[in-house]
């Protein structure tokens, strides 16, 4: 949609030149020229012409002109050259992106190939000087014209994206349930945030990023600039609201205004008042609609866009809203016979994008009041001189019900000079027998039907004054009742709050609490389990049997067994598990022999040299499959028949491997023996 327009007298006009250095350099200085808008009918305001009547000089640094574009938020701050204020294109896109919104940036002498200063203001009429603050007053009046191009570097596209305001932690108790909040909040204000574009009825497109929860971030491309959205820039809690204009691919100026060509309007009028504008040659220059805007919103709004000779409605009769802005614009009005069906305003409007109903069936009306009228233009326009502008004869024959003839001779009278200069084609046919009037009557009949207009258009105005009082009135009492309730929910969410607080304390004393019961549950199951087994057999219990401690070697090195023993001392008759037997060398194997352990119980295989050590110090070596290894926390324990049995078996396995070694031995001594016997013989 296409939003209300600043108007130059509620806001300041900035001029700007150069004083002294450069801008590449490292401090220039500005002539700044303030043109503040003043009440006329205040008896203290200064005399000046136009609106624009207080006018403050200075001269400023670069960071004070910033400061003040900050505070005041000017309409337009003017310069003759943009490239004054910025060293380069990338400079120049900052200080676009720093203005407020609504404040545009503004170069009076042209778009990328700038007339000199002093042409423009005389084509204009604007005092001008050499000196920088004449320069500088020159462009405020300038730009307070609706005279220069505006520079922009953004589209009209705004981006707003709704996003974590917080890290969502690397983990920790509660975590999906923090995790779930955050998102939930992003979601809940991604609707609020939508809510607000459709109520203000706005296009816009949304892209969501969907997580745990809710939403990770939403991004809205709405069709509109930052200050004619409902949303701003904020940061609270769990949540980031960021608005952003889109950047264009480079520097673009466009005129402050177009030209105002005679064009005809369809409005619809409602909650929602739409109106479309189409030109006398049947093409749809632009749309509007909104549900806030009032009978000036719309009116000035049209005017930007031209100067209507028909005003159409797609409903009969005329309803008396869109009857007054005929009468506004003094325009020629258009109805159908009968109401438009909605198929056929469908296929009429087929052709164009519009944004709601409401906007079709403006530009139904429009459209249709078009075609109507069509063949009338056509012979008008064949009928007009090529020097005379169509668009005035057409506007003289339709609004004003004058003649072909009497309007083009009226053009001519105006061109050579014989006219009041103001262009208006309305005056009536003349009757032939009615006396000629003199100059005086006609004047002063002009004059009559210029006040039965302006007194019409008061009356309307003022009854659209007492709806717009009685509307406040309602809008007071609802805002009044919105606060009350406000209060109301602001206390309940911090009572809510307070609560949840209490609540997640709890339960991540609870969670806790569950966690050391489960724990202790799981070493009381142990413990009952090795109780059981110690007492399984009470002959065992009577004769010491029943379980032998087990000290825990975690690997079989020095380190590890120097460990061991300072945790918890290895002396002999110990019952040593080694965790990971594998790897160990002599002087590891000696170390550990030297304990003289009752038994070492191995995960994993000896190495060849570790296992002679050991059986050379008569320390007998069980696998862990053979003797199961209990622990629980620091402590370990086996069975003592399980020990006992595998150490039993490995004694006569031991015996076994002694008298193999043994017989080894002989066999090597005879071998030998008979190899030095066999020698000498061999060398006689």
């Amino acid at each position: 949609m296409t939003t209300r327009t600043i108007r130059a007298r509620d806001r300041p006009v900035f001029g700007v030149d150069v004083h002294s250095g450069d801008v590449r350099g490292d401090d220039p200085s500005y002539a700044l020229v303030i043109l503040d808008p003043v009440d006329e009918d205040d008896p203290d305001a200064p005399d000046a012409d136009g609106p624009m009547a207080r006018v403050t000089r200075d001269v400023v640094s670069f960071r004070k002109l910033c400061r003040l574009i900050d505070d005041r938020e000017p309409l337009y701050v003017a310069t003759d050259n943009a490239y004054e204020l910025a060293a380069d294109k990338s400079e120049l896109v900052g200080f676009l992106r720093s203005l407020p919104d609504g404040t545009r940036l503004v170069q009076v002498t042209g778009a990328e190939r700038p007339e000199p200063l002093s042409r423009v203001a005389s084509r204009h009429g604007i005092p001008y000087g050499k000196e920088p603050m004449k320069e500088a007053e020159a462009s405020a009046r300038l730009a307070a014209a609706n005279v220069g191009h505006e520079v922009t570097a953004f589209t009209d596209e705004t981006r707003v994206k709704v996003s974590r305001g917080r890290s969502t932690g690397k983990g920790g108790w509660s975590q999906d349930r923090y995790t779930r909040r955050i998102h939930g909040n992003v979601r809940k204000r991604t609707r609020q945030v939508q809510s607000k574009l459709k109520e203000a009825n706005l296009d816009f497109e949304r892209d969501v990023t969907e997580k745990y929860g809710g939403y990770a971030n939403a991004t809205f491309a709405v069709e509109a600039r930052p200050e004619d959205i409902p949303v701003s820039n904020s940061r609270a809690g769990d949540v980031r609201v960021e608005v952003e204009r889109e950047r264009r691919d480079g520097i673009e100026y466009e005129p402050l205004v177009q030209r105002r060509d005679r064009v005809i309007v369809g409005i619809d009028p409602g909650t929602t008042t739409a109106a479309a504008v189409v030109g006398l040659d049947g093409t749809v220059h632009a749309l509007y609609s909104s549900r806030t805007a009032d009978t000036a919103d719309v009116t000035e709004w049209i005017i930007e866009q031209g100067r209507p000779i028909i005003v159409a409605a797609d409903v009969e009769p005329m309803p008396e809203t869109v009857e007054k802005f005929r009468r506004s614009f003094d325009a020629a009005g258009w109805r159908p016979t009968t109401d438009l069906p909605v198929d056929e305003k469908l296929h009429r409007t087929r052709e164009t994008n519009h944004a709601n109903d409401h906007e079709r069936d403006a530009l139904a009306a429009a459209l249709y009041a078009y075609d109507d009228h069509e063949d009338q233009f056509e012979r008008i326009a064949a009928k007009t001189p090529p020097r005379l502008d169509r668009g005035a004869v057409i506007a003289g024959v339709v609004a004003g019900g004058s003649s072909v003839e009497a309007v083009i001779e009226d053009l001519r009278d105006d061109e050579s000079g014989g006219s009041d200069g103001s262009g208006d084609a309305d005056a009536d046919e003349t009757d032939p027998t009615e006396s000629e009037r003199t100059e005086e009557e006609e004047t002063i009949r002009r004059l009559r039907d210029r006040v039965d207009r302006l007194e019409s258009h008061a009356e309307s105005l003022e009854e659209d004054l007492d709806e717009r009082d009685e509307r406040i009135s309602e809008l007071e009492g609802e805002l009044e009742e919105a606060k009350r309730e406000e209060r109301i929910e602001a206390r309940s969410r911090r009572a809510v709050s307070r609560l949840e607080r209490e609540t997640d304390r709890l339960e991540r004393e609870r969670d806790e609490a569950r966690e050391r019961v489960a724990e202790l549950e799981g070493k009381v199951e142990t413990l009952k389990e090795l109780w059981r087994l110690d007492h399984s057999n009470f002959h065992d219990v009577a004769d010491d049997r029943g379980l032998v401690s087990v000290k825990v070697v975690e690997q079989f090195t020095l380190d590890a067994i120097e460990a061991a023993d300072e945790a918890y001392g290895l002396v002999a008759g110990d019952v040593v598990y080694l965790r990971d037997a594998s790897g160990a060398g002599r002087r590891t194997a000696e170390r550990l022999a030297e304990t003289e352990p009752r038994a070492v119980i191995r995960d994993g295989n000896l190495s060849d040299v570790a296992d002679q050590v050991l059986f050379d110090h008569d320390v007998p070596v069980l696998p862990a499959d053979a003797v199961p290894v209990r622990e629980v926390d620091e402590l370990a324990v086996a069975s003592e028949e399980a020990v006992a049995a595998a150490v039993d078996d490995w004694e006569r396995r031991a015996e076994r491997r002694r008298k193999a070694e043994k017989q080894e031995h002989l066999d090597r001594i005879i071998s030998e023996h008979r190899a030095g016997r066999t020698l000498p013989e061999t060398e006689e």
